[in-house]
């Protein structure tokens, strides 16, 4: 492993029986601690990186999460969540002096209510199955990660995460109403409800994205949205990536908001069509599909000026969806990229950033010359119209070097992204993956004031350290204050 994570307590490891046999009291029936069985759990989505955790265990209820965090409170034990285990940023990295908490046995959908359209479901459904439960009566659940047949809604929580058609009907923040929430000591609590803006400190959005470093969701309370009358895509492609990027702006600045805007670039879109047989045309640069949804006279009206848009800008194919088997068979492909992409490299690297979609073009061609620097080849795939970029950068873990090529590579990638008016992530989180680039977008203080937040939830830092923070400061670092002859500086400010 090239990424250095915090020092181990070697006097917990050796309590590695004694642990099991304290968390086999609380969940008597999920608990691994064998050598073999710890090496399923020993890396996320984030293949890069292995670290088997001290000991798995995988409660039933909120109960029983509280009472392993309680006890893991009280032992100074580190604690990481972990969902499916389907993050792109390392997010659930095990560590080897931590308990690792999975969630995947609270898989109950728990309360469905058309009337108030919301659903109550368990961190562990995951989140295709939320729209299963309510699509026979007309609903479904906007965020639509690509992983969405595996990951869970508890993950989704933890990374904020996106997927299509968050363009139009935001992300998981956007759709998340309330949470029930066990906190590091073992507290239950409760953030919102089923309304959608609660009095107070809007502490929901705080957790939202939080990457399981300020407690364990144990409960959720999504928004369900009633299907649109009608859905239908329109495949385009284009001689040049630049060309389809100014295409993407353009459509943008007509005032038309798609339901989704997806590009590929040349080699994930034969990769795709190899994979799937989508019927993508295998001349183009870059291929972009976009969705537009509502009643039919709107969708048709969109879609036409789309069509005069792309045209407009070069486009030599352009394609309506004639019917839901065709408009499913387009996203059949974008969906299956990423493990197409897959034939292409032994492994890739997936990156994970956000630009202005005007610069969409001008980050399209610097990559390329980026993918010339270091020898490696790169894949395009990205959630075009919100300017959520996922490169793939490929490599051969068993090629000496490679794998560091391909982080410096990803760490370029993201540092422009940055430079020219993005963020560091757009869906996945930052884990590990990140967490050293963020001095790249925030200073210390910025630093700082995220870290009194993560003190604030847990002040021993127990809960999945060693991700987001380059280097996590003690909590009374951060409340330090300079007192001169006795007299504390502004000594009319309410003080804990």
């Amino acid at each position: 492993m090239s990424l250095k994570m915090p020092d181990v307590c070697r006097a917990t490891i050796a309590r590695r029986l004694e642990i099991a046999a304290e968390l086999r009291r609380i969940v008597p029936d999920g608990v691994i601690c064998t050598e073999t069985e710890l090496k399923a759990y020993e890396s996320d989505g984030l293949t890069a990186y292995r670290q088997p955790p001290l000991v798995v265990v995988l409660p039933q209820n909120t109960e029983q999460v509280s009472q392993v965090m309680a006890w893991c409170h009280a032992e100074g034990i580190n604690v990481v969540p972990r969902g499916a285990g389907t993050s792109l940023s390392g997010g659930a990295l095990p560590l080897a002096d931590g308990v690792l908490l999975g969630l995947s046995r609270m898989n109950r959908i728990v309360e469905i209510d058309y009337l108030d359209r919301v659903a109550v479901v368990q961190p562990g459904v995951t989140n295709l199955a939320v729209t299963r439960a309510v699509e026979a009566d007309g609903f479904y659940y906007a965020p639509d990660p690509s992983s969405q047949i595996a990951c869970t809604i508890g993950g989704n929580i933890a990374e904020n995460s996106g997927g299509v058609h968050c363009l139009k009907y935001g992300l998981t923040t956007n759709n998340v109403l309330g949470v029930e929430m066990v906190l590091a000591d073992g507290e239950v609590i409760r953030l919102g409800g089923r309304g959608l803006e609660p009095e107070g400190l809007d502490l929901l959005g705080v957790v939202v994205g939080s990457e399981g470093l300020l407690g364990v969701v144990t409960e959720i309370t999504v928004r369900i949205l009633p299907a649109p009358e009608m859905a239908r895509a329109i495949l385009l492609g284009f001689p040049d990536t630049r060309s389809a990027g100014d295409c993407v702006a353009a459509i943008i600045a007509e005032g038309i908001i798609p339901a989704g805007m997806e590009m590929m670039d040349r080699p994930a879109t034969q990769a795709a069509e190899a994979f799937v047989q989508a019927g993508y045309p295998l001349d183009v640069e870059a291929l972009l599909i976009v969705e537009v949804d509502g009643p039919p006279i709107e969708c048709d009206i969109l879609l036409a000026r789309i069509a005069e848009i792309a045209a407009s800008h070069g486009a030599s194919t352009s394609r309506i969806s004639q019917d839901e088997e065709e408009r499913l068979r387009f996203w059949a492909g974008r969906k299956a990229a990423f493990p197409a992409v897959g034939r292409l490299a032994p492994d890739y690297y997936c990156m994970d950033g956000t630009i202005p979609r005007k610069r969409l073009s001008e980050v399209l061609e610097r990559m390329a010359q980026l993918s010339d620097h270091y020898g490696l080849g790169v894949a395009n795939v990205f959630h075009a119209g919100d300017g959520n970029l996922h490169p793939l950068v490929l490599y051969d873990a068993n090629q000496p070097g490679q794998l560091d090529k391909a982080e410096a590579f990803g760490a370029d990638i993201l540092r422009m992204c940055v430079e020219v008016g993005g963020v560091l992530t757009g869906e996945h989180g930052v884990g590990v993956e990140k967490r050293d680039l963020m001095p790249a977008m925030f200073d210390e203080t910025d630093l700082a004031h995220q870290q009194r937040i993560k003190c604030a939830f847990d002040p021993e830092l127990k809960l999945n350290p060693g991700k987001v923070f380059p280097q996590l400061h003690r909590c009374a670092e951060l409340g330090r204050m300079h007192v001169h002859h006795g007299a504390l500086p502004h000594p009319e400010l309410p003080r804990f």
